[in-house]
């Protein structure tokens, strides 16, 4: 039975102190999250996709009956028409479309400005070099299905593979007992998907992977999923290119004494919400402040419906974290390296040049995170577990591929030749060596 917010007990949330001797160490243990997958989810994703390779449809086919209850004879049965997803799209209230199409335009606009463009320089004596950027061909969607509605998720990795260019957009979603989300497949038709298959799991991460009798090969996989699919991305990592390696939600709030505690403790409650193990955490150079966040949080908290969730989440990595000036809370920043970075600050444009590592940065009271997830423009993929400190969000570019180009004259050839035979003889590559001679 679920408690009554009369009944809901409010956790006091972990005071830190930056001016402690063992700050850094206290805060080390709050980030580290045990990433060691279950060992039973090894071997039986590696069982899916072993069986997947081999058979194809079939397994895929034999998984989906177990695991979403779906008695398919062929694929056929498994891929949705078009005329489906138009029909989910139209029957939207006048509302929710508006907002979709105002999302994905942003979205879109946003990403049009990272396309890349190829190049070429030409040098003194004739040699030309370049690099050529071309889109990938197919690209394989995985969408969280049955009542999970994320249509956020479609239109954050669709639009960008589009703007890229990709031919080929493979969706794939779950649909336990039959049962499809409607939002998701307006979102897949507004956002330009090409094919939608009913099929999740490890089973779809398998067949985009390797291809089956019906499901071509795609060339990388990207979208969110459960420990199963993270796993069979993991697996297939190399066959094909994957996005990233998702953990938990996180959001770090940087504060200097201003603005509003309530909307704070709200912005901690939308991360923590997410699952037990998403992490929400706050720092702040004013002492009085972190009290009235922590008085905030104990009235807003018991009328939350996800309240329980919430509360797992900020008992077990949340923290409110006191720093005594701008330098100490920026440094705590960049050690956390966190998913979405939050400066609730009075001058965010002073703080913002010396963050190095955050999957996004939202500048002031009013850049609030959900924003961000829905409907501002920029990516809502994005690093997390401290993977900002050496990658990024989600964009264009990791549907485009790079590739060198070399068109080297004879006067060039000249001045190249005796460096690179010099270079190879040096690596006792005497073929290299005489290969490169020629040309001199």
């Amino acid at each position: 039975m679920t408690e009554s917010p009369n009944e809901f007990v409010v956790p006091e949330v972990r005071r830190l102190d930056a001016t402690q001797a063992d700050f850094l160490a206290t805060l080390d243990v709050l980030l580290t999250l045990e990433s060691d997958t279950d060992r039973a989810i090894v071997e039986r994703v590696d069982e899916i996709v072993r069986a997947v390779r081999a058979t194809g449809d079939a397994a895929v086919l034999e998984y989906t009956r177990r695991f979403d209850g779906l008695d398919a004879l062929a694929m056929v049965e498994l891929e949705l028409p078009r005329t489906e997803w138009e029909a989910a799209w139209r029957a939207l209230s006048d509302a929710q479309r508006a907002a979709l199409e105002v999302a994905a335009e942003r979205i879109r606009r946003y990403h049009e400005r990272q396309k890349a463009e190829g190049w070429m320089v030409e040098e003194a004596d004739g040699t030309r070099l370049g690099l050529k950027v071309t889109p990938l061909d197919r690209v394989g969607l995985y969408v969280p299905g049955g009542r999970a509605a994320y249509p956020s998720s479609v239109l954050m990795n669709a639009i960008p593979a589009k703007v890229a260019g990709v031919s080929e957009l493979i969706m794939v979603t779950p649909t336990p007992h039959g049962e499809r989300n409607p939002l998701v497949l307006a979102a897949a038709y507004l956002a330009g998907v090409d094919r939608v298959f009913t099929i999740g799991g490890a089973q779809a991460v398998a067949a985009l992977a390797y291809g089956t009798q019906t499901i071509p090969q795609v060339d990388k996989i990207v979208g969110p999923g459960n420990a199963y699919v993270a796993e069979a991305k993991r697996r297939v990592f190399g066959v094909v290119g994957i996005d990233m390696i998702a953990g938990p939600s996180e959001v770090l709030i940087l504060n200097d004494g201003s603005g509003n505690p309530d909307w704070v403790a709200m912005d901690l409650f939308a991360q923590a919400e997410h699952d037990e193990l998403a992490q929400a955490i706050l720092v702040s150079t004013d002492r009085a402040f972190l009290e009235r966040v922590q008085e905030s949080i104990a009235r807003l908290l018991p009328q939350q419906p996800r309240r329980a969730i919430i509360a797992q989440s900020l008992a077990n990595r949340g923290a409110l974290i006191y720093a005594p000036n701008r330098a100490a809370a920026i440094a705590i920043a960049n050690r956390v390296a966190p998913e979405h970075l939050e400066l609730a600050v009075e001058d965010p444009e002073a703080w913002e040049p010396e963050i190095r590592h955050a999957g996004a940065i939202f500048l002031g009271h009013w850049s609030v995170e959900a924003f961000g997830d829905y409907c501002a423009g920029p990516n809502h993929v994005l690093p997390t577990m401290r993977s900002a400190r050496f990658s990024s969000p989600l964009g264009v570019w990791d549907f485009q591929k790079r590739t060198s180009l070399l068109a080297v004259s004879r006067e060039g050839a000249a001045k190249l030749a005796p460096i690179a035979g010099l270079l190879a003889d040096g690596e006792g590559l005497a073929a290299h060596a005489a290969s490169a001679r020629f040309r001199g």
